[in-house]
C-alpha cells in the first residue's frame, strides 16, 4: 500500500495469481474500505490505448458547438445523453443547498441485453431505455461500448475482491450483478474564465449510490478529493495509467457501515490553472435492479444490529436520482 490515506494496490496478483496472492490483495482491499473508501487500483490490464482512444474522442464531443451537443440532451425520463453544465447539483443529493456544478456529461448505460420480460417488462423497462448517440464523433459508440465491456469486467473482478475481503464465497455477488444497471458518465469540466460563485465546484461533495464506482482521468488539474475521518479534505492520488475506486452507499448498507460510502468532490483548478479543461470517465456500477441488498450475516450482532432497511437496488437508485436534478435543469435542456 501506498503510504497516504488513499493506498495503491496492484490487483494483478488477484486477477492471474495463486490463492495467497488473492487473499493478500483481498486484505488490502478490506483495510482500503474500512478506512476510507477509496483506492487507486494498477495492473487492471484494461489496454492503455483505449484509455488514449477514449479520452481523445471525449475532447472532441465536448469540444463540439452547443446547440450540436444539445440535439443529444438528456431526455426528462432518462439518465442517457448529454446534459449542458449547470444542470446538476451533486451536493443536492446529500440535502445540501449550493450552486449547480461546473461540468458537462455525456451518459449511457447497458446494451445488447436480450429483448425480454426482465429487461423490457414493467419493472426493468426503466432501467434499460435506449442510449442515445450523437452523429459526430463517427467513433464515440463504438469506442464508449467498448470501454463500457472492459469496466464491465473490471468491476466484476472487484467484485470478486470484495466478496473474498467480506468473508464470502468469491462468487458471492455475481448472481446479483449479472444484469447490472450500471451508467457509464463522461464529465466535462471546461475552464473557468470567471470566479466560481461561492461554494461552486466542478462536482458538490456527494456520495455515490451503488456498489462500486470506477474513475480513469488524465490530468491532475482540478482534482477528486476525499472526506477523511479527522475532518479534512485529501486528493486522491493522480497516477496514469491507474483508477480511482470507491465503494458507494449499497456497499456500506451490506456491510452494515464497516465498508464506509465516503464523501468526496471534484475541486476547482487553482485560478493560473483555470484556463485549462479535464475530462473523467465514471462507471457507476449499480448491481441488478432486483438485486436484494440486506446486512451481510456476520455484519451485525446482538449489540450491532442491521442499520438499514433492506431494499433493492433499483428501489435505492431511483430514489438518489430524485434528488439530483437541480431546480434549474428543465429550462436548461430547453434552452
Amino acid at each position: 500500500m501506498s503510504k497516504g490515506v488513499v493506498p495503491l494496490i496492484d490487483i494483478g496478483p488477484f486477477l492471474h495469481g495463486g490463492e495467497a496472492e488473492k487473499a493478500r490483495v483481498a486484505a488490502e482491499v478490506d483495510k482500503a474500505c474500512r478506512e476510507i473508501g477509496f483506492l487507486v487500483v494498477s495492473g487492471h490490464d484494461v489496454p492503455a490505448d483505449l484509455l488514449a482512444k477514449i479520452h481523445a474522442m471525449s475532447d472532441a464531443y465536448f469540444a463540439l458547438p452547443h446547440w450540436e451537443k444539445m440535439r443529444h440532451k438528456l431526455p426528462a425520463d432518462r439518465l442517457r445523453g448529454y446534459s449542458p453544465q449547470e444542470s446538476h447539483n451533486l451536493a443536492y443529493t446529500m440535502d445540501e443547498a449550493a450552486p449547480t456544478d461546473l461540468r458537462e456529461s455525456f451518459n449511457m448505460g447497458p446494451f445488447d441485453h436480450p429483448f425480454d420480460e426482465y429487461h423490457f417488462g414493467e419493472s426493468g423497462a426503466g432501467f434499460f431505455p435506449p442510449n442515445i448517440w450523437p452523429d459526430q464523433p463517427e467513433n464515440m459508440r463504438q469506442l464508449c461500448e467498448t470501454y463500457y465491456r472492459e469496466m464491465e469486467k473490471l468491476a466484476g473482478s472487484l467484485m470478486r475482491i470484495f466478496a473474498l475481503a467480506l468473508g464470502l464465497e468469491e462468487d458471492f455477488f455475481e448472481p446479483k450483478i449479472d444484469k447490472h444497471i450500471t451508467c457509464f458518465c463522461i464529465n466535462y469540466y471546461p475552464p473557468q474564465p470567471e470566479v466560481p460563485k461561492e461554494r461552486q465546484l466542478r462536482g458538490g461533495a456527494h456520495c455515490d449510490y451503488g456498489s462500486l464506482t470506477i474513475v480513469h482521468t488524465d490530468t491532475d488539474i482540478g482534482g477528486l478529493q476525499v472526506h477523511r475521518k479527522d475532518g479534512e479534505w485529501e486528493t486522491v492520488p493522480y497516477m496514469p495509467g491507474t483508477f480511482a475506486v470507491n465503494i458507494g452507499d449499497l456497499m456500506a448498507d451490506w456491510t452494515n457501515d464497516q465498508w464506509v460510502s465516503t464523501l468526496h468532490r471534484v475541486t476547482n483548478p487553482p485560478r493560473e490553472a483555470a484556463h485549462l479543461s479535464k475530462t473523467s470517465m465514471l462507471f457507476f456500477h449499480q448491481p441488478n435492479y432486483d438485486a436484494l441488498v440486506e446486512c451481510l450475516p456476520h455484519c451485525h450482532s446482538p449489540d450491532n444490529p442491521p442499520k438499514y432497511a433492506p431494499t433493492t437496488s433499483g428501489g435505492h437508485i431511483m430514489a438518489k436520482f430524485e434528488k439530483l436534478r437541480a431546480p434549474e435543469f428543465e429550462s436548461a435542456v430547453t434552452d
